[in-house]
This record gives C-alpha cells, sequence and structure tokens, in this order.
C-alpha cells in the first residue's frame, strides 16, 4: 500500500490539463500496470473540468489489454519530472518498482528558488522599446514579420484576441530608421494596434516573402514561455538556469517571453535543440507552453499597450553568451565527475596498484596498443597472447597472469578464426588445458563503429570476469577520421569506457602509415593522429628487420641439425655417435645420417630436410620496441615470425640488425656504392667470361689471347647492339677478374686460387 500511496502522490503533482491526450492515455495505461483502479484514474482527469468526461475513464480502462512493452510507472514517475516534481532525496523513501529515474540535465532545486521582482520602465520610450529589440535580434538587412491586426474569437475557453497574418516586407534597419523618426509614435511605422489585443513581433528572420517555418533564413532563436507560473518565479528560473536569453520580455498579462539562442543550422537541428532546450526547462521546474516550437512562431513585441499594461523588455543579453556554452555548462553540472581530492588526505594510505597482466608491460584494468605493418602476424600475435593469458604461460618472454579472456575478431571469418587458434595451440606446442576461458566474439560482416559497439561489448561482458578483452582489428570499428585528433581521442575514449565498466584491460590493433617507418619513433608508426600512440598505457610497435643471405644460412644450418637430431632420436644409440661440435654443422649430421641410415631412411629424412628449409627461407625478422605509462622502457624485443607464431630470437642473431631506414645516411650511401659496384663488377666479369667461354668453344677448348679476347668481345657486343671495351681496358681488367697470360703463348690463364690453408686449388 505504500507504493500505491507514493504513486498516487507523485500523480497529483501533474495537472492533467497540462498533458496531450496521448500523455493522458498513458497514464491510465501505467495506473493500470501497476494495479491500480480506474476510479484512481478518474478521480484524478476530475482535475481537468473543461476537458472531464464522465464515464470516459472506465470505458478507455476496459480496451487496455497489456502488451510486450508495457506502460510502466516509470512513465508517470517522468511525466511529474518534466513537469517540476523532484524526488525525495532520503534513501528511506526510494521508490519500489525498477524504473530507472534520470536526473540528468536538473541543475537547479526549482522549489527552492525564490521568485525575482519585475520592474516595469519609469520613463518609457516605445519607439526605444523596439528599436533595442531589434538591435538586438537582427541584422540591418534582415527582414522582420510583425502583427498588429488582430481580431476576437469567444469559445468555451473564453474571449481572446488572436493576431492576423501580419507584415513581413521591412528590414530591421528600415524599421529602426523610421522608429528613430517617429516621436514615439509606433503606430506610424508598424501600423495602429488594438490595445486591448497588444502587438507580436517574429524573432528569427524571414525572406521577405511569406510568414512560415519555410521562410525564416535564419534559425536562430527560439521563445520560452510559460502561462503556468508566478511572474517572478518564471523569472528567476530563466536567469538560474543561465538560458541563453537574447531579450527577454513581459507580455503584459502573465508571462515572460525568453527569446533564447538556439543558433540552429537547419530546420533538423533546430528541432532537436528546441527539445533539449524544453527537456531541461520542464525537468528544472520551468513549465513550459509547448505550443512555441516553431521558428516563424510570434513573441510579443515590446514598446505596446495591451489591455492597459506595458509589453516592455524587461532585459537583454542574459545567461551564457551561445548554445554551445550553455548546453556545455549544463552538461557540466550533470558530469558525475569525481571530486578533487588532496594528496594530504591519501598519503599514508595509498590505493593498490593494478595487479600486472603482462608482467613489465601491462596492468589489469589498462590499454595496450600493438601496432605493425601489414604481414607482420599481428593477429597471430594476438592469438598467442590470447592463449598465453588462458594458459597462464609467457608471452615473447613476458610472464602473463592467467584469466579469462575475449578476442574480438571483426577481421576473419569465423571458421578461419577457430583454425587459427588450434593452429598456433599446436605450433606452440602446449596442451589446450583451459579452453573454456578463451571466448571468440565473431563480428566480420556484422561490426558497428566503437561508440555503437562498445555498450553492447560491455552489456556481454558484464558477468564474464574476463582480465583482457583483445580487439582485432580497430579499423573496422573506427568512429570519424583517423587523422583527428579530436575524432580519436573521443574513439579511444570508448575503450577508457570498456576498461571502466568491466575492469580489465583492452587490447587492439592497428597499422602502420604508408611509406618508411626504420627512420621513425615507435610511437608516430601508427596511422592516422598521434593520439593513437600517447592513449594506450602500453605501445608495443613491430618493424620488420632485412635478413642477409649469410644469416639467413645459418638459420638453415641450424634447422636442418635439429631435423636430424630429431630424426635420429627414433633410432637407440644412433645419436650418441654425434660430437656436440658435429650437431652444429649441417654438412656433418647429414653425412653422419647418410653413412647410418638406411636408403629409404635417408630418402625421407631429405623430405623433412627440404621442408624445414623452405620454411626457413618463408621466415621473417622483427623487432617490438615498447612505449610504457606504468614501467621502465625494456630492451628491444628481436623475434622470428616463423608461421603460425613469433618465437624469440634466442640465439642473439637479430640483435646487431639495423632497419634499413635506421642507419645514419653516410652509411646508406656508402652502401649503395658498394653493392652499384658489386653489381656492374659482376656485370663484367659476367661479359668476359661469357666471351672467353664462346672462344674456346670454338677453338676447341683453348683460352684466346688479349687481342683475340678484343675480337670475340667486339663480335659479341655488336650483335646485341651494345658498346664493347677498347682492347686496353681489356688488358687491364684481366687480372682484376683472375686472368694472366702465358709468357710464351700470350693465351690467357685463369689465375690459380688459394685455399684456406693458404695451398693452391
Amino acid at each position: 500500500m505504500e507504493q500505491r500511496a507514493d504513486l498516487l502522490e507523485i500523480l497529483n503533482s501533474i495537472h492533467p490539463a497540462d498533458l496531450n491526450y496521448q500523455e493522458w492515455i498513458n497514464v491510465g495505461m501505467a495506473l493500470k500496470h501497476e494495479g491500480y483502479t480506474a476510479a484512481d484514474w478518474d478521480r484524478w482527469s476530475q482535475v481537468d473540468p473543461a476537458r472531464y468526461h464522465s464515464g470516459e475513464c472506465f470505458r478507455k480502462w476496459g480496451s487496455f489489454h497489456g502488451s510486450s512493452e508495457p506502460v510502466t510507472a516509470g512513465t508517470i514517475v517522468q511525466l511529474a519530472m518534466d513537469h517540476g516534481w523532484i524526488p525525495e532525496r532520503d534513501p528511506g523513501h526510494e521508490l519500489d518498482w525498477e524504473d530507472e529515474i534520470s536526473r540528468e540535465g536538473v541543475v537547479i532545486d526549482s522549489a527552492w528558488v525564490e521568485g525575482r521582482e519585475i520592474h516595469e520602465p519609469d520613463n518609457w520610450d516605445p519607439a526605444k522599446e523596439l528599436i533595442k529589440y531589434l538591435e538586438t535580434l537582427f541584422e540591418a538587412g534582415e527582414h522582420v514579420g510583425y502583427v498588429t491586426q488582430s481580431w476576437e474569437k469567444t469559445d468555451e475557453k473564453g474571449t481572446r484576441w488572436l493576431p492576423s497574418r501580419g507584415n513581413w516586407d521591412r528590414t530591421a534597419g528600415q524599421l529602426i530608421q523610421e522608429l528613430n523618426k517617429c516621436n514615439g509614435d509606433i503606430g506610424a511605422v508598424v501600423g495602429d494596434y488594438n490595445s486591448d489585443a497588444g502587438a507580436w513581433i517574429r524573432f528569427n528572420p524571414l525572406d521577405g516573402k511569406d510568414c512560415t517555418n519555410e521562410n525564416v533564413t535564419d534559425f536562430r532563436y527560439a521563445l520560452v514561455e510559460s502561462d503556468d507560473m508566478e511572474l517572478e518565479k518564471q523569472n528567476a528560473l530563466i536567469r538560474e538556469l543561465e538560458l541563453p536569453v537574447a531579450a527577454l520580455v513581459f507580455s503584459g498579462k502573465k508571462s515572460l517571453h525568453a527569446i533564447v539562442r538556439i543558433e540552429a543550422a537547419d530546420m533538423k537541428e533546430y528541432k532537436k535543440r528546441v527539445e533539449y532546450l524544453y527537456s531541461i526547462c520542464k525537468k528544472n521546474g520551468l513549465k513550459l507552453d509547448t505550443q512555441n516550437k516553431n521558428p516563424s512562431r510570434l513573441s510579443r513585441m515590446p514598446g505596446v499597450i495591451r489591455n492597459g499594461k506595458k509589453q516592455f523588455l524587461v532585459d537583454t543579453n542574459i545567461g551564457k553568451e551561445s548554445w554551445e556554452e550553455w548546453v556545455e555548462w549544463i552538461e557540466s553540472v550533470n558530469d558525475d565527475l569525481p571530486d578533487p581530492e588532496s594528496l594530504e588526505s591519501v598519503w599514508e594510505n595509498l590505493p593498490e596498484l593494478s595487479p600486472c597482466l603482462i608482467d613489465g608491460v601491462l596492468r589489469k584494468g589498462h590499454k595496450m596498443l600493438i601496432a605493425g605493418p601489414s604481414k607482420a602476424g599481428k593477429s597471430f600475435l594476438q592469438i598467442e597472447l590470447c592463449i598465453s593469458i588462458a594458459e597462464g604461460k609467457p608471452w615473447l618472454g613476458w610472464k602473463c597472469a592467467r584469466g579469462r579472456v575475449l578476442y574480438v575478431n571483426l577481421e576473419l571469418d569465423r571458421a578461419s578464426c577457430l583454425h587459427r587458434f588450434r593452429d598456433v595451440y599446436d605450433a606452440l606446442g602446449w596442451k589446450p588445458e583451459h579452453l573454456n576461458s578463451i571466448d571468440i566474439w565473431n563480428l566480420r560482416g556484422k561490426s558497428v563503429p566503437m561508440d555503437k559497439l562498445a555498450p553492447k561489448l560491455i552489456r556481454r561482458a558484464a558477468k564474464k570476469d574476463y582480465v583482457a578483452i583483445i580487439i582485432d582489428p580497430i579499423y573496422k570499428v573506427i568512429t570519424g577520421d583517423e587523422n583527428s585528433a579530436d575524432q580519436m581521442a573521443n574513439f579511444c575514449n570508448q575503450f577508457d569506457k570498456v576498461c571502466t565498466e568491466l575492469g580489465c584491460a583492452v587490447i587492439y590493433c592497428h597499422h602502420h602509415s604508408k611509406g618508411s617507418q626504420g627512420g621513425k619513433k615507435s610511437m608516430d608508426r601508427a596511422s592516422g593522429s598521434g593520439v593513437f600512440a600517447r592513449d594506450p598505457d602500453a605501445l608495443l610497435d613491430l618493424i620488420e628487420l632485412e635478413t642477409t643471405d649469410v644469416l639467413m644460412k645459418q638459420e638453415e644450418n641450424k634447422a636442418i641439425c635439429q631435423v636430424c637430431i630429431d630424426w635420429l632420436n627414433h633410432y637407440d644409440g644412433l645419436i650418441d655417435g654425434v660430437s656436440q661440435d658435429d650437431m652444429c654443422s649441417s654438412v656433418q649430421m647429414l653425412d653422419y645420417c647418410r653413412e647410418k641410415l638406411q636408403s629409404l631412411d635417408f630418402k625421407v629424412l631429405n623430405t623433412k630436410v627440404q621442408e624445414v628449409v623452405d620454411k626457413v627461407h618463408m621466415m621473417t625478422a622483427w623487432r617490438i620496441d615498447g612505449t610504457l605509462r606504468e614501467f621502465p622502457k625494456f630492451p628491444p624485443v628481436n623475434l622470428w615470425f616463423d608461421y603460425p607464431i613469433h618465437r624469440d630470437d634466442e640465439s642473439g642473431a637479430l640483435k646487431d640488425i639495423q632497419p634499413e631506414d635506421e642507419r645514419p645516411p653516410w652509411q646508406k650511401g656508402k652502401e649503395a656504392r658498394q653493392k652499384q659496384a658489386e653489381k656492374q663488377k659482376k656485370d663484367k666479369q659476367a661479359k668476359y667470361e661469357i666471351a672467353i667461354e664462346n672462344y674456346r668453344f670454338d677453338h676447341d677448348n683453348t683460352y684466346p689471347t688479349v687481342k683475340e679476347l678484343y675480337e670475340q668481345m667486339k663480335s659479341d657486343s655488336e650483335a646485341v647492339g651494345e658498346k664493347y671495351p677498347a682492347e686496353k681496358t681489356i688488358w687491364n681488367s684481366l687480372k682484376k677478374l683472375g686472368y694472366t697470360t702465358d709468357k710464351e703463348t700470350k693465351r690467357l690463364v685463369p689465375i690459380p686460387k688459394k685455399s684456406g690453408d693458404g695451398n693452391e686449388e
């Protein structure tokens, strides 16, 4: 019964005359849904005798049969708040139903606002009143609509004066000029008016053709008017709400007309802003006439008499200076931000730091960005991280806390994604003991912008106790221009919401910008605004290392040795005959296997060797640099992307390799010149070798003399249209290319090459 009494008490704070028909129906539906009677609805409706019809509530009541989305008590609560009712703040008087009661936008307690008197001007100059109004609201060249002619209407509401369509053919500048000359007789300028009715003016500029909404040229102002409150209370609330009022006019009867700056770009934005304005006014106890929303609406003209009272300017340019400033103020009052705290108050009792999720890199509840170029295996890297967290195993050498993780897959189809997880598990060689700790949300083809995805993600993850959520990749959900700092700041704020609401880490992946990356700092490589690099608590950046032939030969040698060792371990005692030194030489291992294994087994081994050699040549080398907010910077991590996993460079072979673009300019120039010289030497040597071999082929394998070589090179070059060297040039180049001449025959002789022990080969 306490709930029943409370709801009826709330309902009694709403006057039925203030509601439209649909709102009145909604009250009835809500009462029936909450278990009240038709008599309760009928008793309340009788307060509006002008519209009350006996028996109507009972007839309507029978047609309310409920629905899948019923109208509940929350509707009555919201209507009451819109009309000035303030919920009790005592927690002992909380409402007993589940509907949320939002106080967003409530900035004042209207019940405690004292009225503010309005003073009628003593020395009243009607022309100056109107001039000030026009100068405040309009530019000189803008057309102004106004009405001085009225007509009398009598109906059930009584007798009242209504405006005609009026005039709109003159500009504000023309009217001001004429008013300055009228000696206080504004009727001589705008036309005589009925002093019982007063006169009206439109507050938005027109095109000079008509006075409809379509003729409004600038959606600059909106009208705030209340007929159901004391004038002093209206005046106080308008000022307390800091409404951006350009002109505040007394209507000459029972209301103030506040001409509020809306500054909308078009009709669509005007409607949206007026709805917001009216909503804030209602929530703060300022009861409005909701029929005043259209931009071509008439307001009361200052400087005229209405039924013996003056229509006058109460004030101009009060409250906030602009619509944006006012909205920002309204939202700041309701921002729900914590108050500043004194450091002294917490100095001896500092809060615990969030525990580490990735040791020395990332804490739980923080954000991490993994950035890198395409083909770096970023998705595999994140899948490896998922598995490491789920299994509580190291990731790239960093210890990971064990916990539940959600992988948000935005790029791969479901089957490919699931197979990747299996492939990575197999390549890591880990037993999948905690598969129930990995959830995958497959959203390929169904992703939405991050500002829309965040609340959906939070709702689904609220009770899952995830320690990390991995979003791969973020370009699929970016909202706005990735090069815009403010838009990307708003985008990154969505990750903060997820972290804060769920208490888990958010890890996401982004690509590098186009062009060379080696010369940039790790923070500057991610594509788009610098916000990407500066927002996360940890940034891991991958850059590719340029491997050499020697390095790849070393990796090939290690891979072959390991295959041979694994193969020999299948046979009892065979591995015992291999020395530690031999285990490091692929040549020695293959020779040993050829000697000890049967022909068929050795053929199978050779197939395995070829497979690992091919795989080595597909490997790419990478370096991870880190920028951390919570921890000291770690040394660069070098690794191989050995599809489908990344593995540490345990041998340290990658340590001294610099990314191509990180080398100093002098070194890059020197290496470029060396490469060019080597290429020219090889090309030159190839021409000489071809000419020598062509000669020997035609002369029973005999080497030519210098002159004969010259003739041969001349013939070969002319055949393909190329230049050929002079005879003297050939003679000077032969020794550099490894030839000398026999003293007796004068024919070319290859210079013997030295072997490693100094003997001639």
